[in-house]
């Protein structure tokens, strides 16, 4: 069997999706000798995938296809054509943003959260319109959806009119070999010889777009703790800037703890896991998640966890998480407030964190999405 898979959504890796390609791309490699697997990768981003040139067929795309609408361009024309060239059995696309109208072969795609249906102004009127109008009509198309959680499956059903019992819910697995306690003082010393952090920190993870990922409420939450308390806690934020990065770099600036808000820009894959030890509590206050990896690798690291139950959430944090209402300020600062001073509930999150991680595996991930290609 041939199966293809298009990585042209992975915004460099940068991304949730970029992450999910990845690590799914790293675990299909034990299943090598089953099928063939082709990867269709934008030129630049060729380099990240390194780790399966010798196991896989890499097949380059030009640079020109990158940006978003000629990328939806060439997935519609270019890809069904090669496809039959090539006599792909089976194209599996990580992304509901490319979806394929029609080709000569199975066709299998991945959707990780429907938020254009829930984040109002996540996107410019014409990708809500495309993820409103046009996916909706191409999702009935697929031969297969895998939805990363049982609410994304469930506002598949709901916006999509795929019915759950027709979806494949298979949840998104973190690298164990990676994200694991460790040194952590190790990691500490780390994190002050790179970025200079020498007191305790609350960490978020997540590129730098506002509203959906909710940052300019949690550095409003960081001031009110920080006057509440007169702690020398520090919030750190983690990720590449994105839509509406401005306003929150804005309400950086106009924050009166400024000096103790650190924007790191992204942070490579190998760096993370000592980001994740190094920190004291990660905070993950996100306004809608299809999944949510990062709570669960910091959790895997073993660091307490500050997190919204918003969107698939409430599925993946569990009761491993101090649980907050993302849209209210003052119960995210009070939540800030009792992990910074109360060493037993911080520790409390650690030791259920820890095993909620169990639950995630990109081995068994990549298993299921086999069996999907193979049904």
């Amino acid at each position: 069997m041939n199966v293809a898979l298009s990585t042209s959504v992975m915004q460099r890796g940068k991304s949730g999706v970029g992450q999910y390609v990845l690590a799914l791309t790293r675990a299909l490699l034990d299943h090598v000798n089953e099928v063939n697997f082709s990867l269709l990768v934008l030129e630049e981003d060729i380099p990240l995938f390194d780790f399966a040139r010798d196991k896989m067929r890499i097949v380059p795309v030009a640079e020109k296809w990158r940006p978003a609408v000629k990328n939806i361009l060439w997935h519609q024309t270019a890809l069904p054509r090669w496809i039959a060239d090539n006599q792909i059995d089976v194209l599996h696309v990580p992304s509901y943003r490319r979806m394929l109208h029609k080709a000569p072969c199975k066709l299998v795609s991945t959707i990780h959260d429907l938020a254009p249906f829930h984040v109002k102004g996540k996107y410019d009127l014409a990708r809500m319109f495309y993820g409103r109008v046009v996916v909706k009509s191409l999702a009935r198309k697929q031969d297969q959806i895998i939805a990363v959680s049982t609410n994304t499956a469930r506002d598949v059903q709901r916006f999509f009119g795929v019915p759950v019992e027709q979806q494949k819910i298979i949840l998104n697995g973190i690298d164990h070999s990676r994200f694991h306690p460790g040194n952590a003082e190790a990691a500490r010393a780390y994190a002050k010889q790179r970025w200079g952090l020498e007191q305790p920190f609350f960490l978020y993870v997540s590129r730098l777009e506002h509203p959906a990922k909710n940052h300019v409420r949690l550095i409003e939450a960081f001031n009110h703790f920080k006057k509440l308390t007169g702690s020398p806690w520090q919030l750190v934020l983690a990720g590449s800037d994105w839509h509406g990065a401005e306003h929150i770099h804005a309400a950086v600036k106009a924050s009166p703890f400024a000096s103790d808000i650190r924007t790191l820009g992204f942070v490579e894959d190998a760096a993370l896991p000592d980001l994740y030890r190094a920190a004291s509590c990660m905070t993950y206050p996100s306004l809608f998640e299809g999944f949510g990896l990062p709570p669960v690798e910091a959790m895997a690291c073993g660091t307490s966890v500050i997190s919204s139950i918003a969107g698939s959430l409430d599925e993946v944090v569990g009761n491993a998480a101090q649980i907050i209402n993302p849209e209210d300020v003052r119960d995210i600062a009070e939540a800030m407030r009792l992990i910074a001073t109360d060493e037993e509930r911080r520790s409390h999150l650690v030791r259920v964190g820890l095993e909620n991680a169990q639950r995630f595996s990109w081995s068994k991930n990549a298993e299921q999405v086999m069996a999907a290609y193979l049904a």
